[in-house]
């Protein structure tokens, strides 16, 4: 690490908003610099605590069922999202079964799948 930092054309030190003015004019063209990357490393923190609370919001405001009228891939993501234990659980059931039983019922059931589907379309 560099002791002192030097001064680059593109990383000219801008006086940060909210900054004491007296700070700032007694502060050497290194202490400047330093001040404005501190301040463009706040502004980013802010920024990112206000995304994952955008987030978050929106992940409260997520209906509480599932749409019967979504395609069956948003249906599934939706499933997954609102059961987590269930999902979990029914996945572990699945690495105990084994590939080659899945296997053998997808090819059994994926038939019926589709007619099912089929009819609910029509």
């Amino acid at each position: 690490m560099n002791p002192s930092p030097e001064l680059k054309p593109a990383e000219s030190p801008v006086k940060p908003v909210g900054l004491d003015a007296a700070l700032w004019d007694d502060a050497s063209p290194e202490q400047k610099l330093v001040l404005t990357r501190i301040s463009r490393q706040r502004a980013r923190i802010k920024a990112r605590a206000s995304a994952k609370a955008q987030a978050a919001a929106l992940r409260h405001t997520q209906p509480a069922q599932v749409d019967g009228e979504a395609s069956l891939p948003e249906r599934l993501v939706s499933f997954v999202r609102l059961h987590p234990i269930a999902t979990a659980a029914a996945g572990a059931l699945l690495m105990m079964v084994g590939p080659r039983k899945l296997i053998r019922w997808g090819s059994v059931a994926l038939p019926w799948v589709m007619k099912l589907q089929q009819r609910s379309r029509s």
